[in-house]
C-alpha cells in the first residue's frame, strides 16, 4: 500500500530476527547483527541493470535477502550512532540521512522484488513457505527506518523553506510514520501503546482465524443433476468431488467467496440459496458454532483501534485513517457517500421491483428475497441483453489484445514499447520490454510480462487475478530506472489456438497495466515517492480504473476485438451490450458498496455497539429488511483483520476519482488523436509522472482544474447526474 505503516506500529528488537524451521529441505538462518559487523560477501545481482536470474538458486535467494536486510539493518544502525553523536541535527538532511538510507534500501528493494516475482511465478525456485517468512524479515527489517528516533528528530528539524515538492513529501511521510508510530510519546506512552498493539495483533489474528475455520466448516453435498444444469464449466469443476468427472458429481457448496457467490447465481432452488446466503451471514455468529464466535473480538478490536488513536492525539481510529487518505477528513468521505447514496437508493427501488415483475413473470413464487436477487439478476441480465462472456471469448485473443493495448498507450502517452529478446528470465514464457519516448532512444523503464497459466508452478487462484510486483523503484539517488514484473494466469495458447480471454480478464490486463505505468513512468527522483510509494490508499486504484474505462469505449473496443480466425471485429450490437451491461442492477451495487464502507467509518468512528450500528444503517441501503439472525460485521475480514479498518471506502474513492479522471478523455472524443494526445500527456505529467511526490488531491486540480465530481462515475453507471447547483 501507499502507507507503508498506516495506522499500525512495527515493534523492532535488534534481537528479534526470525530463526525458520525446517521447510521444504531448508533451513532459513538469519544471524543477528551487532554493532560494527560485516554482513558476509554473498554475490549479488546488479540493482543498476536486469536481474542475474539464471543460476539462482532457493539458497542463493536466501542469502541475497539476507545479505541485504544485514545491510540494510547494520546501516541504520550506524546512520543512529552518527545522529545521536552530532550537537546539533544536520541541515543538509538529504546528503547525510535520506540520500545513504536510500542507497542502503535499494538492495533489499530490488531483491525483494525479485523474490516477490520468483513467488509468484516459480514455485521450485522460492517455496512459499520460505518466501512468506522471508517477506516478514523484509518487511521489519525496512520499516526500521520509520521507527528511528534519531532518523525521526533530524526530519522534525529541518528546514523545508528551499526544498523541492517531492524532497517534502520525503519528509512528511518520515514524520508521519514516526507519529504513527509513537515516536513522540514519552517512554511510558510508547509502552503502554506497544501493550495495546500487541493485545490488538492478537484479536486480530483469533478473528481471521475463527473466519477461516467456519468458512471450511461449512459444506453442503448436492448429488441432484438437476440442481447444477445451469452451471458453467469451471464451476461444476470447482465443486466435483472429482473434477475429472465434473458432470456426475457429487458436488460441494462451500462458503469460499468464489464458490458460494457464482452458486447463488446459477442456482434454481430458493432453499438452497437461502441455505448458503444464511450460512455466510450468521457465519461466526452467537447463532452457529458458539467456539466460532467473533463478536466479543470485533468489539476488543475496536476498543483497542480506540485507545491506539487516543494516544497518537485523535479523535477516533477512523481521523487517524484519514492521515494516511487522499480524503483528507471523515467530513468529505461521508459528503461523498451522501451525494452517492441520494442517487442510488431511488433507483434501486426501481431496479428492485423490475427484477421481482421479471422473477414473478417466470413463475417465481414471491416475494423476492436477498437471497434470490442474484439468481434473477443474472436471468434478467441474460433475458435482456442475451450477454455471455464466455462466447467472447474467441473475439479476444491476447496478441490482439496486447498489441491494441500497446498502441492505445503510444499514441495517447508518447512512449514506445519494445521487446528484448535474450533477456535472463524464470521461464521461456517470459518477455521483457523496455519502454522509451517518442524523443528518446534510451528506456524509460521497462517490465516482464509472464501471461499463461503454469500449474504446480505458479501461484494459483480459482478467480482472476493478475499482479504488478515492483523489482525496482525510479530512483536518482542511485541512477536506478524502474522495473516490474506482470503476472497472470490466462490459459496458454493451445492446438493452434491463441490464447484466448474472457473480457474480465481484458479488464484485468488493463488494470493491471495502469499500475504497471504509473510504476514505470515516474518521474520522481527519490524512491520514496516514486512511482506508488507514498500513494495515499483511496487513490492507489485510480489509475488502474483510469485504464479500465478504455475498455467501454466503443472506437477502442472496436480495435480491440478480433476474432482469432476470421479477424472480425465484434458486431455494434454486441458493443452495445458490453458498454451497457455494468448498469445493470448498478444501483443495487452501489447501494451495497456504500453501505459497507459506512459501516466501517461507524464502526471506527462511535462506541455503539456493532449490531445496533448495523440495524440503524441498514434501512438506509436496502429496499429489503435486515435479517435478524445476519450478522455480516463478524465475518468482516477485510475490516478486521486485513488492513481496511475506516478504509473500505478507499476502493469506491478511487473509482469515482477515476471515472471523473477519463472524463476528460472522453470530453475531447477518441477520434481526434491530437487532443487525446494533449489531454494524455497531460495525465502522463502528472497522475503517472509526480507518483507519491505530489498530494493526490493537488495531482487531480492540476490535472482536471477542480476538485473531484461524483457525475461521470454516475453517469458511467447510467444513473441521473445530481440536480443543478447541487454541491460537488
Amino acid at each position: 500500500m501507499a502507507a507503508c505503516l498506516c495506522s499500525r506500529k512495527i515493534v523492532l528488537s535488534r534481537n528479534s530476527f526470525l530463526k525458520l524451521p525446517k521447510r521444504n529441505g531448508y533451513i532459513v538462518l538469519l544471524p543477528e547483527v551487532t554493532r560494527g559487523q560485516s554482513p558476509s560477501d554473498i554475490e549479488s545481482f546488479k540493482t543498476d541493470g536486469l536481474p542475474e536470474i539464471n543460476g539462482l538458486t532457493t539458497e542463493k535467494c536466501i542469502g541475497l535477502i539476507g545479505k541485504h536486510t544485514l545491510e540494510l539493518q547494520s546501516g541504520v544502525y550506524k546512520l543512529e550512532d552518527d545522529l545521536k553523536v552530532a550537537e546539533n541535527p544536520p541541515q543538509d538532511l538529504f546528503e547525510k540521512v535520506l540520500n545513504p538510507l536510500e542507497e542502503l534500501s535499494a538492495p533489499l528493494d530490488a531483491t525483494w522484488g525479485l523474490m516477490k516475482t520468483l513467488y509468484l511465478t516459480n514455485s521450485s525456485l522460492m517455496p512459499a513457505n520460505c518466501y512468506m517468512t522471508i517477506h516478514d524479515q523484509a518487511r521489519r527489517v525496512r520499516a526500521k527506518k520509520y521507527c528511528s528516533k534519531p532518523i525521526y528528530t533530524a526530519c522534525k528539524a529541518w528546514d523545508r523553506s528551499s526544498a523541492k515538492e517531492d524532497q517534502r513529501r520525503v519528509v512528511d511521510k518520515f514524520l508521519l510514520e514516526g507519529r504513527l508510530n509513537g515516536l513522540d510519546l514519552e517512554p511510558q506512552e510508547s509502552l503502554h501503546l506497544n501493550n495495546i498493539l500487541n493485545k490488538l495483533s492478537q484479536e486480530r489474528g483469533t478473528f481471521r482465524s475463527k473466519v477461516e475455520v467456519a468458512t471450511k466448516k461449512f459444506k453442503h453435498v448436492i448429488t441432484d443433476s438437476n440442481i447444477v444444469r445451469e452451471f458453467p464449466e469451471d464451476l461444476l469443476k470447482s465443486m466435483a468431488y472429482d473434477s475429472t468427472q465434473y458432470q456426475r458429481g457429487p458436488w460441494t457448496v462451500t462458503l469460499q467467496p468464489y464458490i458460494s457467490s457464482r452458486f447463488m447465481e446459477h442456482c434454481p432452488d430458493p432453499e438452497l440459496r437461502w441455505n448458503v446466503w444464511q450460512a455466510g451471514v450468521r457465519r461466526c455468529s452467537g447463532y452457529s458454532d458458539k467456539a466460532l464466535e467473533t463478536s466479543s473480538h470485533l468489539e476488543a478490536i475496536r476498543v483497542y483501534r480506540r485507545e491506539q488513536a487516543k494516544h497518537l492525539g485523535y479523535s477516533s481510529f477512523a481521523d487517524m485513517s484519514m492521515q494516511t487518505k487522499m480524503a483528507g477528513s471523515l467530513e468529505n468521505v461521508r459528503g461523498m457517500l451522501d451525494r452517492l447514496h441520494d442517487k442510488a437508493l431511488p433507483v434501486q427501488k426501481q431496479e428492485v421491483e423490475s427484477l421481482e415483475q421479471f422473477a414473478l413473470s417466470r413463475k417465481f413464487d414471491g416475494p423476492l428475497q436477498l437471497w434470490d436477487v442474484p439468481y434473477w439478476r443474472r436471468k434478467q441480465q441474460k433475458a435482456l441483453y442475451n450477454y455471455d462472456e464466455e462466447q467472447l471469448r474467441e473475439y479476444f485473443p491476447f496478441p490482439k489484445v496486447l498489441d491494441t493495448l500497446f498502441d492505445l498507450c503510444s499514441a495517447v502517452f508518447g512512449i514506445r514499447f519494445v521487446h528484448q529478446p535474450g533477456v535472463e528470465s524464470w521461464h521461456e514464457d517470459v518477455k521483457f520490454f523496455h519502454i522509451l519516448d517518442d524523443s528518446s532512444s534510451e528506456p524509460v523503464g521497462g517490465f516482464y510480462l509472464d501471461p499463461y497459466i503454469r500449474e504446480g508452478e505458479k501461484i494459483l487462484s480459482p478467480e482472476d487475478v493478475g499482479w504488478m510486483v515492483a523489482l525496482r523503484n525510479r530512483s536518482d539517488v542511485v541512477n536506478n530506472t524502474p522495473i516490474a514484473s506482470l503476472v497472470f494466469n490466462f490459459q496458454p495458447p493451445l492446438y493452434g489456438k491463441p490464447s484466448l480471454l474472457s473480457f474480465t480478464q481484458v479488464k484485468l490486463l488493463f488494470q493491471k497495466f495502469g499500475h504497471a505505468l504509473q510504476h514505470l513512468l515516474t518521474e520522481a527522483s527519490y524512491t520514496e515517492v516514486s512511482g506508488l510509494s507514498n500513494i495515499e490508499w483511496d487513490a492507489v486504484e485510480i489509475c488502474s480504473n483510469v485504464m479500465a474505462h478504455w475498455l467501454y469505449d466503443r472506437s477502442l473496443l472496436k480495435k480491440l476485438s478480433s476474432h482469432y480466425e476470421s479477424e472480425v471485429s465484434l458486431p455494434d450490437e454486441v458493443l452495445d451490450k458490453i458498454i451497457h451491461v455494468r448498469q445493470h442492477m448498478a444501483a443495487y451495487d452501489l447501494c451495497q458498496e456504500l453501505y459497507l464502507a459506512t459501516l466501517d467509518l461507524e464502526l471506527h468512528s462511535s462506541n455503539e455497539f456493532w449490531l445496533d450500528v448495523v440495524r440503524r444503517l441498514w434501512p438506509r441501503f436496502y429496499e429489503f429488511p435486515l435479517d435478524k439472525r445476519d450478522s455480516q460485521p463478524c465475518s468482516f475480514t477485510a475490516i478486521f483483520s486485513e488492513e481496511w479498518g475506516a478504509a473500505y471506502y478507499c476502493h469506491l474513492w478511487a473509482r469515482l476519482v477515476a471515472a471523473d479522471v477519463f472524463s476528460a478523455f472522453q470530453e475531447v472524443g477518441a477520434e481526434d488523436v491530437e487532443k487525446l494526445s494533449v489531454v494524455g500527456k497531460r495525465f502522463r505529467s502528472t497522475f503517472l509522472a509526480l507518483g507519491g511526490g505530489c498530494h493526490p488531491s493537488e495531482v487531480f486540480r492540476r490535472f482536471r482544474g477542480r476538485d473531484p465530481s461524483p457525475h461521470a462515475l454516475l453517469r458511467s453507471l447510467g444513473l441521473k447526474q445530481l440536480k443543478s447547483g447541487t454541491a460537488q
